[in-house]
């Protein structure tokens, strides 16, 4: 298992009339969770779609525990609870307050596709190489 933790401070912005996180930003304290998780890996972004592979969300799922709210600091802890084996890959999200109470988890899947083409392909080896240490 692959599990990554990263800090978000909640700023104003964020929130909606009743100081909460609204609801839509959940799904980029996700991808700002996976971001960081592939970059711990040594990896970006960039650096796999320079191998030709892009990533695209196909499914997400959300559940809300208990509110975020402004001047937060969160914890965004995203895991690989197994390694890809396939073209697909899901990460699972944990968000926790200062005080680690849960307040949202979710899971989100991708797919691994070329870029040129659209065709679902497995996990770029040397993506794969550094994973399977974890599992």
């Amino acid at each position: 298992m692959f599990t990554t933790e990263t800090q978000i401070r909640i700023h104003y912005a964020l929130t909606d009339q009743m100081g909460f996180v609204y609801h839509g930003h959940y799904a980029q304290f996700y991808e700002i969770g996976r971001t960081e998780a592939i970059r711990q890996l040594g990896y970006t972004y960039k650096d796999i779609e320079a191998m030709g592979i892009i990533m695209p969300v196909v499914d997400i799922h959300t559940r809300f525990l208990r509110p975020a709210k402004y001047d937060d600091l969160i914890t965004v802890k995203t895991t690989l609870r197994e390694l890809p084996t396939h073209h697909k890959i899901v990460f699972h999200s944990e968000i926790y307050n200062a005080d680690d109470e849960l307040l949202n988890t979710g899971d989100v899947t991708l797919y691994f596709m070329q870029a040129d083409g659209m065709k679902r392909v497995e996990m770029p080896a040397p993506l794969k190489e550094k994973l399977e240490k974890y599992f």
